[in-house]
């Protein structure tokens, strides 16, 4: 019931969110039916797209870490750490928890609609397979689905108060789950741009991710990541994106031990991505290092498949 509690309210504020940047783009969007010419009609298609991305990560032992990243914890090798030690959970003096070091490969397959230049939506599946130092990879399973939105809820458009930009993911467990996780991570972004044409600018934001675990024992607390950074765009469309912040996660509670202790450590995001002369992701390419506090790596490559695009 207390995980419930915790869970009800998230949802219920991420589905109002994607309701609301739903209507308020169906509202934004020409009618292109009422005499408009073909172009217009074109023009108010959203773009349709499978936005996959593939991911290969390390995680040091002991650590616990969702980075930069918009899917929540579930997934993390460390959870099934954490499900296995539940089994001793009934014994008057269970044995030391441990989390080896691990390393996985993932797949994020978001079905990604861009309603207008200010609103997209998605929803889809996550799977990976994952190996630590005292096992071998494991089956390449789908372990979460998940639904959001990312809305531009002020644009600069040459003024002075930067574009604003909040994105929403809530993630969910399937069924066979071994500890099921339910994530709400949420970023607010501010865009300067330094250019009419907004090719260089700076940034700043902030990234919070909620979890609640359908255990008794176990209690994920929240993790925050407040950076700043900038990027540029060259002449034949391939785009550079930095930043760097402070990632500080509240770490994690299990039975009357702490496992997973709270850190508060730098990380680094870098992007590279390859747009088109509409400003659509053709190709991308990410890398992170989050301290955790030791090293954790991650690179994710993107591959948008469109299937409608303008």
């Amino acid at each position: 019931m207390a995980r419930a509690a915790r869970v009800r309210p998230a949802c219920r504020v991420a589905l109002a969110g994607l309701v609301l940047v739903c209507c308020s783009g169906l509202a934004l969007g020409k009618d292109a039916g009422d005499g408009e010419d073909e172009s217009v009609e074109a023009a108010s298609t959203p773009n349709l797209y499978l936005d996959l991305r593939t991911n290969y990560a390390t995680f040091p032992a002991g650590s616990l870490s969702v980075g930069f990243g918009g899917f929540g914890f579930a997934g993390h090798p460390a959870l099934s750490a954490l499900a296995n030690f539940l089994k001793f959970s009934n014994l008057a003096a269970p044995p030391a928890f441990s989390s080896p070091s691990s390393q996985s490969i993932g797949l994020d397959v978001p079905l990604t609609s861009d309603l207008n230049d200010r609103i997209s939506v998605y929803g889809g599946f996550s799977a990976s397979g994952s190996r630590t130092d005292l096992s071998d990879w494991s089956a390449f399973t789908v372990y979460s689905w998940n639904v959001g939105f990312q809305a531009d809820v002020y644009q600069q458009n040459g003024g002075s108060i930067p574009t604003i930009t909040l994105q929403s993911t809530l993630t969910l467990p399937v069924p066979h789950a071994m500890l099921p996780t339910t994530s709400l991570n949420t970023i607010l972004e501010f865009d300067y741009a330094l250019n009419a044409d907004e090719t260089r600018g700076l940034l700043a934001g902030v990234q919070h991710t909620a979890a609640a675990v359908d255990s008794a024992f176990v209690r994920i607390n929240p993790n925050i990541v407040g950076y700043v950074g900038g990027y540029y765009q060259w002449d034949n469309n391939w785009k550079f994106i930095g930043r760097v912040g402070v990632q500080s996660f509240g770490g994690a509670q299990l039975l009357n031990q702490t496992p997973l202790e709270p850190f508060t450590q730098p990380i680094v995001r870098l992007d590279f991505d390859r747009m088109d002369d509409d400003d659509n992701r053709l190709f991308g390419i990410t890398a992170v290092i989050a301290w955790v506090p030791k090293p954790s790596y991650q690179l994710t490559v993107r591959t948008p498949l469109y299937l409608v695009k303008n």
